[in-house]
């Protein structure tokens, strides 16, 4: 049987989701990220999936959603960015809780996400090299050129409550995690992208021009895969779910 259990994971409020008879055994675990305006209770499809494979999901509610969700805060969407830095910070707090309860079989712990949780997944991955094995479903390893876009949107808009000030403070925080500028970070590492190529959210060129030029940078070519979905939106879909969980499978 498949549980689901309510807990804070490293401080931070989550689901995890275990086969049931095996929730105290080290297993290879999955982090997977909501997106903007999401919550973890969205991901138990994919999470119940990878569990019945044998794995350990862990599903994180973001700062100022599900759990965590605050009433003086009109629009979260304005703070995506800051909110990946802190998914970055809280990731780790995650993994240390799981080595200090002996929970991560072997160190095989993987990351993914969706749309902002993707954006978590690419910067997370030029931080950190115990990642395993990456998924990125409709999100940016751009994230600096997709900061830049959404600010001019929204300084069109005059809907923005920072300064230039800000505004350059947080690119200069977000060049340091923007995968697209250390490709060498990879290091072969296996790394699956999704992404609607009519995705009207998240630029699809973003992920795609990525992958064409890491592509190059592979020794093991099946170490990086990329699934372009025609004609698909900024929704995933159920062919995008199980070709996450084939990837965990064989790489994780």
């Amino acid at each position: 049987m498949i549980g689901v259990h309510k807990q804070e994971v490293g401080g931070v409020p989550s689901l995890v989701v275990v086969d049931s008879n095996r929730d105290k055994d080290a297993l290879p675990t999955v982090v997977y990220f909501h997106g903007i305006t999401s919550a973890k209770e969205h991901n138990l499809p994919l999470a119940f999936l990878l569990a019945e494979k044998g794995y350990r999901v862990i599903l994180p509610d973001s700062e100022f959603h599900g759990e965590r969700t605050t009433n003086q805060i009109a629009d979260v969407r304005i703070y995506l960015f800051n909110i990946v830095l802190q998914n970055i910070k809280e990731l780790n707090d995650i993994k240390s809780f799981l080595d200090h309860q002996g929970l991560i079989l072997d160190g095989r712990i993987g990351v993914a996400g969706t749309s902002m949780g993707g954006i978590t997944t690419a910067s997370a991955l030029s931080h950190y090299s115990w990642i395993k094995a990456a998924a990125v479903l409709m999100g940016s390893p751009k994230i600096t050129t997709f900061a830049k876009e959404l600010v001019a949107g929204y300084k069109k808009m005059g809907a923005l409550p920072l300064t230039d000030e800000e505004i350059n403070q947080l690119y200069d925080k977000l060049i340091t995690y923007d995968l697209s500028l250390q490709t060498e970070k990879l290091n072969e590492r296996p790394l699956l992208f999704w992404h609607g190529d009519r995705d009207s959210v998240v630029p699809f060129d973003h992920s795609f021009s990525f992958y064409q030029h890491v592509t190059k940078l592979y020794q093991q070519k099946d170490n990086i895969k990329f699934l372009r979905e025609k004609n698909r939106d900024h929704k995933v879909s159920r062919f995008a779910i199980l070709e996450t969980v084939k990837w965990f499978e064989k790489h994780l």
